[in-house]
């Protein structure tokens, strides 16, 4: 047997497209594990979860999908569906839930409330879009959205894994990932890592201010 004959299929290409092979073979079947087996943690928080009840049980059962059981613990989960309104009481909950969750971990956003604050948007206690706290994924539109509609999201959430590779992700860097700094409730709640901004725009006078202090 000639030295060619002994070669595999693969050994003709230069070393930098093999590892690129072998790279892509590795995405190909660490994303069908993970898009096939999403743990979705137990959590609500008004009508929009009564919602996603629905969708795990029998009558749609996302189980067949190899989502499995919801989790209550969020060491225990991959997938955070915010369903429902998110106060500003309850924000520092959610983001502290959120870091307790392992890599690589995902945030559905599931309702007007959710997206955007719904129809509770004017309220002083409502945050306008849980994702002024938290990186959200895939959005899911409606007042409540159905069943159908949280089974849909979650595919394109699968879509997502199926594009994602093992040397880009965040949860695979040498660098640390930092955790999301729990909002400060006081008489508003604000993000920690906006304290500096926050400063410089209190103490900074305002143009009017100004105007008046000089006509004084």
């Amino acid at each position: 047997m000639s030295p060619d004959e002994r070669m595999g299929p693969d050994d003709h290409l230069p070393p930098l497209l093999r590892n690129q092979l072998v790279i892509t073979s590795l995405d190909y079947a660490y994303n069908l594990i993970r898009r096939s087996s999403i743990w979705p943690l137990m959590f609500g928080l008004a009508c929009c979860a009564f919602e996603m009840i629905c969708t795990a049980a029998a009558r749609y059962d996302f189980a067949r999908f190899g989502w499995e059981i919801m989790r209550p613990s969020p060491r225990q989960s991959d997938l955070m569906i915010v369903s429902g309104t998110v106060t500003k009481k309850m924000v520092p909950q959610i983001v502290r839930i959120y870091n307790q969750m392992a890599e690589p971990r995902y945030v559905i956003a599931m309702g007007a409330c959710a997206i955007g604050g719904g129809p509770f948007k004017e309220g002083y206690n409502v945050v306008s879009g849980v994702d002024k706290f938290l990186p959200v994924d895939v959005y899911i539109p409606g007042c409540p959205p159905t069943p159908e509609a949280l089974i849909y999201g979650i595919l394109k959430l699968r879509e997502k894994f199926s594009k994602q590779s093992i040397t880009t992700v965040p949860w695979y860097r040498k660098e640390t990932q930092d955790a999301i700094p729990v909002p400060v409730l006081g008489p508003d709640i604000f993000d920690p890592r906006r304290v500096s901004e926050i400063r410089e725009r209190t103490l900074t006078p305002k143009p009017e201010e100004e105007e008046s202090a000089a006509d004084a």
